[in-house]
């Protein structure tokens, strides 16, 4: 059963399937937000352990939930991951380097996700100062909180996670590798066949061109032959005409 809550605020379909499907089956419960409005609503609602923000997107930008998250003393405690495609997006409005949050550049596999996760745990914990509430920024009366064992808690099954992560990769590489060296082995054992084809094709065509070179020449030594045996043929018809005369 999941314990542990991802606000996924992102536009694209995509990325929030590719962020569940990344995260191991039934220790997370992914929460998806389409748009800015929807995603600070979950983060008011949902009391999420980590939220996984792009930075553009519609009806509210993601700077401007970035910064109604940092205004409220509470979400500031939430590990964040910022998101974009282009580095700087972000940078062209948050100085790095980034102290209190993670960034992650599109598009991302799950090694580099889970990184991500792991050192915005990390970042969240560290301590910083109360920032003034921003204009519009959401009502300091909205309880969210994550707390330090929610945050650890998180992290264990991060670090469970990414131990089964790497337990499969190990296995796919065993497989790859034996796999390669199967591959490896037809591969040799096809050239050996082919190249014993082709020396036996070569040598089959050289016995065909002596074979026929040989019987060119017996032909040309026959027509001689004949042309010699015409020749005497007509000698003798001429001297028997003669004796007969």
């Amino acid at each position: 059963m999941a314990t542990s809550k991802i606000l996924v605020i992102d536009d694209s379909r995509v990325i929030r399937k590719t962020v569940r499907d990344m995260l191991p089956e039934g220790d997370f419960e992914v929460i998806e937000a389409k748009d800015g409005i929807e995603g600070i609503n979950f983060v008011e609602t949902e009391h999420p352990s980590l939220i996984m923000l792009d930075f553009i997107l519609p009806k509210m930008s993601g700077w401007d939930v970035f910064q109604q998250i940092q205004a409220h003393p509470e979400f500031q405690k939430i590990p964040l991951v910022l998101m974009s495609g282009k580095k700087e997006e972000v940078t062209s409005k948050i100085s790095e380097p980034f102290e209190f949050f993670e960034f992650i550049e599109k598009p991302f596999d799950r090694v580099l996700l889970a990184e991500a996760i792991r050192v915005a745990m990390t970042k969240a914990r560290k301590a910083r100062p109360r920032m003034a509430e921003l204009p519009g920024a959401v009502a300091t009366s909205i309880e969210a909180s994550v707390s330090n064992d929610e945050v650890l808690q998180l992290q264990a099954q991060l670090d469970r996670a990414m131990e089964r992560i790497a337990a499969i990769e190990t296995t796919s590489r065993t497989e790859i590798d034996r796999l390669q060296t199967q591959l490896g082995t037809i591969q040799q054992s096809q050239q050996t066949e082919l190249q014993a084809l082709i020396t036996r094709f070569e040598a089959e065509q050289q016995s065909r061109d002596a074979q026929h070179q040989e019987t060119i020449q017996k032909t040309i030594e026959l027509e001689s032959e004949v042309d010699t045996l015409k020749k005497q043929l007509g000698q003798l018809i001429v001297l028997i005409k003669k004796r007969l005369a």
